[in-house]
């Protein structure tokens, strides 16, 4: 705005000079009217309504400069309207700016020059003078506004760089927080289901194999067991330790190998393709989704075959979780509260989600997630190829 009262005041005080001579008749005055009239519709198009005050382009230059040369040569009054041309350039092209100023002080010498037949040295050394000070005003206008825009990419960095350490601490407090609760429970649930099942355990020994009460005490020490499972469960969904020491492709591997040790079950990874490094938001929120899908595998489908399939696809990470085992009708049956929250946690990291089964063919669950542009260092634990996980015996 500052820039636009400058440009309309000095072309304001331009149009009474010229029109200040003695024997102005009508078309003279229209003669430095019109031109003047032009150059401020001219400014208004390209500076003010098309927003070119930052960078200025080019036919706003050339126009408004051949206005000006015309303007001059019809009154010399309207040389120091060269002043307001610039103005749009004073912050963007200082040296441009300085350089016109130069050229409008000689263009005043040497318009006096011919006007006149001489330049007055006192006239010559205002101009001189006039003409560094503009200068100087104009190159420390642009160092201002270049030491203003530099700030403001030093305070711009400042909040991004605050933001990220807001969002790491967030989420450290909320590994925190988990960790926390995966301790309470393994001290609290996870031994308590523990102990009672060896207690059964020692009932059971004390009572004959084929009367009532031995069947109830294994049928309790089943549910204590279960429970127990459960709980362990619970603690490795709420702390996701193998993060902590590797990376993705490593922590699904000790997965299906926990899966494989607890129930027998053939489980096993895959991993092809040149394994990269995701956020380590990202890769939690994966490894949670395999640790539902496993879940999923071993609640409900009594699989024998259980395989996790990470394929890096230069710029898209798939991952297939795939079972043997009943399958379901995935549009006859009600979505259950996992597979919803899968399908959250996908869509959050910009990946998409699908469910393929039928009864009785097994289920496959499939995940793909963008890559980063430039894939992070591989990493070196998990090695391209197939890698099985015997069951446990």
């Amino acid at each position: 705005m500052g820039q636009h009262a400058f440009f309309v005041t000095v072309l304001a005080l331009s149009v009474p000079g010229a029109l200040a001579g003695a024997n102005m008749t009508t078309g003279a005055a229209l003669s430095r009217i019109g031109p003047a009239v032009g150059l401020a519709l001219w400014y208004a198009y390209w500076i003010a309504l098309r927003g070119g005050a930052d960078r200025p382009p080019l036919p706003y230059l050339v126009g408004a400069l051949s206005g000006w040369a015309v303007m001059a040569t019809v009154d010399p009054a309207f040389l120091p309207v060269a002043m307001a041309v610039l103005s749009p350039y004073w912050l963007r092209r200082a040296w441009w700016s300085a350089g016109g100023v130069l050229v409008l002080g000689a263009a005043w010498s040497w318009q006096s020059l011919t006007t006149d037949g001489s330049v007055d040295v006192r006239a010559l050394t205002g101009c001189v003078l006039g003409t560094a000070v503009a200068v100087t005003i104009t190159c420390y206008v642009a160092t201002l506004d270049h030491e203003s825009h530099k700030r403001q990419r030093l305070l711009d960095e400042l909040t991004a760089t605050q933001a990220e350490r807001a969002a790491a601490e967030r989420q450290a407090g909320t590994l925190a927080e988990r960790q926390r609760l995966a301790r309470e429970v393994h001290d609290t649930l996870t031994q308590g289901f523990a102990s009672i099942a060896m207690l059964l355990d020692a009932a059971r020994d004390d009572l004959p194999l084929d009367s009532p009460a031995a069947r109830r005490v294994e049928h309790a020490m089943r549910t204590a067991r279960d429970n127990l499972a459960e709980s362990r469960r619970l603690v490795h969904a709420l702390r996701p330790a193998p993060l902590d020491r590797t990376h993705l492709a490593e922590a699904v591997r000790e997965l299906t190998a926990l899966l494989a040790e607890e129930t027998g079950t053939e489980a096993y990874t895959v991993v092809t393709g040149r394994p990269a490094a995701l956020p380590p938001s990202t890769e939690g929120e994966l490894l949670r989704v395999v640790q539902e899908a496993l879940t999923n595998a071993r609640r409900h489908a009594r699989a024998m075959s259980v395989s996790v399939t990470l394929s890096y696809l230069g710029d898209v990470l798939a991952i297939d979780i795939q079972d043997d085992g009943t399958g379901f009708a995935p549009v006859a049956r009600h979505t259950g509260v996992g597979l919803i929250t899968m399908r959250e946690r996908i869509a959050a990291l910009h990946g998409t989600f699908a469910v393929e089964s039928s009864p009785g063919e097994g289920t496959t669950v499939a995940v793909t997630v963008p890559l980063p542009v430039e894939p992070s260092a591989s990493d070196p634990s998990a090695v391209s190829g197939t890698e099985r996980m015997a069951p446990a015996s």
